[in-house]
């Protein structure tokens, strides 16, 4: 049976969707923090049971008789979200998993500017050491955190964002498909994969120029520094910390850490990516 934890989410709820065309619902089961969000995957098959990341008890019950365990990253950062991952590693093989798949990132590396980065980084070694084969799906940067960057923008006319590099912005549609095509083709990648990206690695520049094309409305790029940028986060209310881990985003740009452009996806997908316009498109029409 291949487990999906986090199938209630924007990503894990989409793999799902995506695995159902590719294998038997029976053979499907979802570790998911609230079985009443999932109704809708039991009533289609799927086995529906309880799992958190803080209750090793927990998983090793929604993880019986799992074949393969795909592990989606917790939406937390530092020692706490390796901490998660840890446990949820460790109750796939107690649990028999003969392959763990996990939800990494394109930049991921110890020595990242961007902390998500560095925990993914952390994660893999525990991969590695586990003793079970793994796949870790380098995922390209969610093209929403785009939109999200943006929002303030389309009631402002000014995208005013610290310096930053190109990025190869990825739909979550993309990326859900593909890890479904993995899933259902076990052992294809062993250990990271390439950079599962979308075709272009676009700045903010390139973002505004998207926008003002798709709004009919001009929308200008500004370079705020960094420290300005941090105080307007924390003026607004933004923890301290988070403010730095925001800002480790635009860092880990100007390095580069975003930039790689690989068919990798493409193969997967037999077409090309979604482009960043397309997912801004859709997102900016529902404003």
């Amino acid at each position: 049976m291949i487990i999906v934890t986090g199938a209630t989410g924007q990503l894990g709820r989409q793999i799902v969707e995506r695995l159902l065309t590719r294998v038997p619902a029976a053979r499907i089961g979802v570790s998911v923090r609230d079985p009443q969000k999932a109704r809708t995957l039991a009533d289609q098959g799927v086995r529906v049971r309880q799992g958190s990341f803080t209750d090793a008890a927990g998983l090793a019950h929604a993880f019986e008789g799992a074949t393969q365990v795909l592990i989606v990253s917790v939406d937390k950062m530092g020692e706490e979200c390796v901490r998660q991952h840890r446990t949820s590693i460790e109750a796939a093989v107690a649990a028999g998993a003969r392959r763990i798949l996990y939800t990494s990132q394109m930049g991921a590396g110890a020595t990242s500017h961007f902390q998500a980065c560095r925990d993914h980084a952390a994660t893999e070694e525990t991969l590695r050491a586990c003793g079970v084969p793994f796949t870790s799906l380098r995922n390209g940067f969610y093209a929403t955190s785009a939109a999200h960057f943006l929002d303030p923008a389309t009631k402002s006319g000014r995208l005013v964002l610290p310096a930053d590099g190109p990025v190869a912005w990825t739909a979550h549609a993309d990326l859900a498909e593909a890890t479904a095509a993995i899933l259902a083709d076990e052992g294809r990648f062993d250990g990271p994969t390439p950079p599962l990206t979308g075709s272009q690695a676009l700045t903010f520049d390139d973002i505004a120029a998207i926008a003002t094309e798709l709004t009919g409305r001009t929308m200008t790029r500004a370079t705020a520094p960094d420290d300005e940028f941090r105080e307007q986060l924390t003026g607004q209310g933004v923890p301290e910390e988070m403010a730095g881990q925001l800002l480790g985003i635009f860092a880990a740009s100007r390095a580069g850490e975003f930039a790689t452009v690989d068919p990798a996806l493409a193969t997967l997908l037999g077409r090309e990516p979604i482009t960043l316009g397309t997912v801004l498109r859709e997102l900016l029409s529902k404003d």
